[in-house]
């Protein structure tokens, strides 16, 4: 089998604007594209390229020119080989185009074997729990009511997003934890915000208020911050989102014990291929590596896949947990009465594309 083209189909994505403490915006109105490996046996592969962040436009010229010829007319099983050669041009390819070509390559991969992609990789389990990530609120009454919808649903765990300001932020945190008591673990994600002292006396205040874990409170460049941090606080510390040196920043992350559990996505890192390899060493040092939400809809079950192969990641995150960032597929990732989330088990990614959604929403760039 050989890889004939790719088509990277674009369409507007339609969501309601939400932010996080740092001011961050995300949703609104975004151009996603639907790309599409073709291969001359007729099995072909998807992704998305694009997030809820950012948008095909700056993606789409760099995958035809630059990693499109890296690939073509070559075996698309080869994932590891394909891989490493789009990887070496990183320094100026975002990690979010390498990821697209690699998800679609897994998804031919277990097309032709008529596999789900966790069962090539190693199906470690079938379902993982949930938890619901709060976009930014005004009070900390509103933060509560959120914690309570979720809690009544019967999710086991929430993460906040606050203000970034730690006066403010210990005050949600508490209406949060009065809403909820024992009955969800919750976690902290500050999104950067703070400086050490700031950090420091957080984390200590949600100690006492028996918080699951505390993410990204520094900068992703302080790797002495973060040390001396977890090792001040008996809370663990998690981080980042964004590694310096993308995947292969990890490792230092990892090799140096700088935080309790790391992070990680398919985009991200640049694929499902380096984040199975990221959560792998991870475990070997017995850390977990929590994957973050994916940021659209295909890279989510993209996610999920890995989820299901690996031990070390304890929950799936629906951010924002309204649903806001589900688009383009029929039959999106479900959470049951439980609080949980199911694998895929069809072959491949294991998605249905709404084609006529996304034809219908079709625009040039």
């Amino acid at each position: 089998m050989k890889i004939t083209g790719i088509d990277i189909l674009p369409f507007k994505w339609e969501t309601s604007p939400w932010k996080t403490g740092m001011g961050k915006w995300f949703g609104g109105s975004k151009n996603i594209g639907l790309l599409t490996i073709h291969t001359d046996e007729g099995i072909t592969g998807h992704s998305f390229v694009g997030n809820f962040a950012a948008g095909v436009e700056q993606y789409a010229k760099l995958i035809k020119n630059d990693l499109l010829p890296l690939i073509l007319h070559r075996d698309p099983e080869l994932i590891e080989v394909l891989w490493r050669d789009m990887w070496t041009h990183n320094r100026y390819i975002p990690s979010q185009c390498i990821s697209a070509i690699d998800v679609a390559l897994w998804d031919i991969k277990g097309k032709k074997y008529s596999l789900p992609i966790h069962r090539m990789l190693g199906t470690s389990r079938s379902e993982v729990p949930v938890y619901s990530s709060t976009a930014w609120h005004e009070t900390p009454h509103e933060y509560y009511a959120e914690a309570e919808t979720f809690l009544q649903k019967g999710w086991t765990a929430h993460k906040i997003h606050p203000h970034g300001i730690a006066e403010t932020d210990i005050e949600i945190c508490k209406s949060v934890q009065k809403a909820t008591g024992d009955r969800m673990k919750l976690m902290l994600d500050v999104t950067w915000a703070y400086n050490y002292h700031d950090a420091l006396m957080v984390g200590k205040a949600i100690e006492d208020l028996d918080f699951y874990w505390y993410e990204d409170p520094l900068p992703e460049t302080d790797i002495y911050g973060y040390t001396k941090l977890k090792n001040s606080l008996t809370i663990p510390v998690v981080a980042t989102e964004a590694v310096p040196g993308k995947f292969l920043g990890m490792s230092q992350w990892i090799a140096r014990n700088t935080t309790d559990m790391i992070r990680g996505d398919v985009g991200s890192l640049g694929g499902i291929t380096p984040l199975l390899k990221t959560a792998h060493l991870a475990d070997a040092f017995n850390m977990s590596c929590e994957i973050f939400h994916g940021g659209n809809s295909i890279d989510a079950v993209a996610n999920l896949h890995v989820m299901m192969s690996i031990k070390n990641c304890q929950f799936y995150e629906m951010f924002p947990p309204n649903g806001e960032n589900q688009f383009g597929l029929i039959d999106d990732i479900q959470v049951d009465e439980n609080g949980l989330v199911h694998a895929p088990e069809t072959a491949g990614l294991g998605i249905n594309i709404d084609w006529e959604l996304l034809n219908s929403m079709k625009v040039d760039i």
